[in-house]
This record gives C-alpha cells, structure tokens and sequence, in this order.
C-alpha cells in the first residue's frame, strides 16, 4: 500500500510540474527546441531543476542500505554509450521535435481536449508493438536480438545492484 501512495504522490507532483512548467505544450516546447528561430530558453531552467533534483536524490538514494518500503535498489550500472541507446535518444528527439510531445506530457496533455495527443499516444503505441514483433522476427530468423542490452539486462536482475559508493564489496541491500 506504502508503494503505491508513494508511486500515485510522486506522479501527481511530476504531473503537476509538466503543468507549470508547460512542458505539456506542444508549442512552448517546440519554441524551446527551435534555437536559430524564436527561441523560448525557459524551459532550460525545467530541465536544469530536473537535473539537479535528480543529482540530489541519486546522491541520497545510494546512502540507504534499502529502500523505504522494502526490496532492493534499481540502480542502473551499466556507463557505457552503445549504438542503441543513440539511436533510440536520436528518434526520441526527433519525435519530440516534430510532435511537441514526450509520453509523461503527452499522457498529461490528454485532459486539455485536442486530439494531437491522442494520435501521438497511438503512434507511439504502435511504433513500440511494431519494434517488439520486429525484434521477434529478426530473433527467429537470425537467433539473435535485435537490442542486446536485453540480454545483459536479465543478468543484472540476478546480480546485485552495486554502485560507486559500495565498492568494498556491501551491495545497496546489505546493512551498514
């Protein structure tokens, strides 16, 4: 139950934050993305503030032996920059330049009444769905799949999460 309040508080805040900032605007962000036209630079300082609350509560979060309600940390560890992950920041980019719209503002944007948000919804949805029957495909005709972080991802679901700060051998799950 603790969970689930703390996942419904911490969407509200983030849903509320897209609100104020805009960023659920189509028309301010692609103002802000058209730097050799009629920039907007405000919602730099969104992204800078995301920046640094995140920084914070990274630093924080890595300090605790467990989370608040139980379970373990999930921690990303992997630090390198592979071929997927520049292709799919690529396409996200050019998705939020042209539409104005990222999922969370797009699934905020749904309760303003235009429509655009409900086709960028459905395209996303079914550019994912066409990806994942692609990836089948292609692993049943070559054995292979087509993103490999997958792989390495199963692995690390087996491994404990270790971080930086816990090199001497104390996972994010051991007492201090």
């Amino acid at each position: 139950m603790g969970r689930n309040l703390t996942s419904l508080l911490a969407g509200a805040i983030f849903g509320m934050g897209l609100a104020v900032s805009q960023m659920n605007n189509p028309e301010k962000v692609i103002a802000f993305l058209d730097i050799f036209g009629d920039w907007d630079p405000s919602l730099a300082l969104v992204l800078l503030s995301a920046v640094v609350v995140s920084f914070v509560g990274f630093r924080l979060t890595i300090r605790q032996p467990q989370p608040v309600w139980g379970g373990i940390f999930h921690i990303p560890t992997r630090r390198d920059i592979d071929r997927p992950l520049i292709f799919g920041a690529a396409i996200f980019g050019v998705g939020w330049g042209l539409a104005g719209y990222c999922p969370g503002p797009a699934i905020g944007a749904l309760t303003i009444g235009h429509w655009e948000p409900y086709l960028f919804l459905a395209a996303m949805i079914s550019s994912s769905l066409a990806y994942k029957t692609f990836d089948r495909a292609l692993d049943k005709l070559t054995g292979r799949r087509l993103h490999i972080l997958r792989d390495n991802a199963q692995r690390r679901i087996a491994d404990p999460c270790k971080t930086p700060a816990h090199e001497a051998g104390k996972t994010l799950n051991e007492e201090s």
